[in-house]
């Protein structure tokens, strides 16, 4: 093993929606070379970061980082969001999913739908971007914008962000918090998860307060994922996952992404970049308590979130295989955490 290898693959990143704020200028063109963000092709190269699940966000009215600076405080409690309506929220998903296609058709990603695309692409050396959405503002009632969506190539879906939709509701920036906050999914919601099972579309469970969660757990034949959660036993914030949620994810044959977002690593729950790998692996350690070796990957947030200073951007992903390989893990189960059970568990929903 060299710290560039094992190549990462990532459960989740927000490159799609920080694309789309640029007005004017080429998406591949900034994607290629740019230096801005967390993640593009130069740095990708650099850091052994083979790609990932590549987000379709809706951004809610108002300034983002006006939440990253009330998430600075000892204890914080964000109301959510209100709903977005699908007439809203559809031009944005497809402004995003026509950025994505815009990257493939440059040949600096390949669009996954399947396995067998996965493991090519990391042969290839191609990038590698499942489209996920992270919130279904986009789809009606009807589903009809779902099986459209699968067609250009959606593999993964979680049914909320932190904000309610009319499937359900999302759980709040709030700290210190359980995730036992709000309903269970509508009846919207039980159909959009009965139906992402038909079209093996992976449910992410990140940013699903506990009701729906277990909605979920209760509904769904795949196994239950939340691409980017951290441990609610080492930083009580609500959107952790606690530890009776992850052995639900365990006895599916699931999986959880380590979130880099430094609010839900921190044990004191504020969003500031100063958190050493020791913080990281104290999550690792305890998800692989409840999940085992082949239950946890990494679910970085890059571009949606203050991630660790010492992790900035992706050409500095082998600190964090350094790390790991400092704090005694061994060669198959870095492997493991930076790729493999994102595989193994892709198998299994997907088929």
């Amino acid at each position: 093993m060299t710290h560039t290898t094992p190549l990462i693959f990532d459960g989740h990143n927000d490159v799609l929606s920080r694309l789309a704020r640029h007005a004017g200028q080429g998406a591949a063109d900034i994607f290629a070379a740019s230096g801005e963000g967390a993640i593009d092709v130069a740095r990708a190269r650099q850091g052994g970061f083979a790609g990932g699940f590549f987000a379709v966000w809706i951004p809610s009215p108002g300034d983002p980082l006006d939440e990253d600076d009330e998430m600075t405080q000892p204890s914080y409690d964000l109301p959510l969001p209100a709903p977005i309506p699908s007439d809203r929220a559809l031009p944005v998903a497809l402004r995003q999913v026509s950025i994505l296609l815009e990257l493939e058709r440059a040949g600096l990603v390949t669009v996954i739908r399947s396995t067998a695309d996965l493991r090519r692409a990391m042969d290839t050396g191609t990038m590698a971007a499942i489209l996920h959405m992270e919130g279904a503002e986009a789809i009606g009632a009807d589903l009809h914008a779902l099986d459209v969506f699968h067609a250009a190539g959606l593999r993964s879906l979680g049914p909320v962000w932190s904000r309610p939709t009319i499937f359900g509701d999302g759980v709040p920036f709030r700290f210190p918090a359980t995730p036992d906050i709000g309903p269970g999914l509508s009846d919207h919601g039980r159909q959009l998860i009965r139906r992402c099972n038909a079209l093996r579309i992976m449910i992410d469970l990140s940013h699903l307060n506990a009701a729906g969660f277990w909605d979920v757990a209760r509904l769904s034949d795949a196994p239950l994922v939340a691409t980017h959660s951290n441990a609610h036993a080492v930083t009580p914030h609500a959107r952790n996952l606690t530890d009776d949620q992850l052995r639900a994810i365990a006895d599916s044959g699931g999986m959880v992404g380590l979130n880099f977002a430094t609010a839900f690593l921190r044990a004191d729950g504020r969003m500031v970049p100063d958190v050493p790998f020791d913080q990281m692996l104290r999550h690792l350690d305890h998800l692989m308590g409840i999940l085992g070796e082949d239950g946890v990957g990494l679910g970085s947030d890059y571009d949606g979130a203050v991630v660790p200073q010492q992790i900035a951007d992706v050409s500095m992903l082998p600190r964090l295989r350094a790390a790991m390989q400092d704090h005694g893990y061994g060669p198959d189960l870095i492997a493991k955490i930076c790729h493999g059970n994102w595989l193994q568990v892709l198998d299994r929903t997907w088929g």
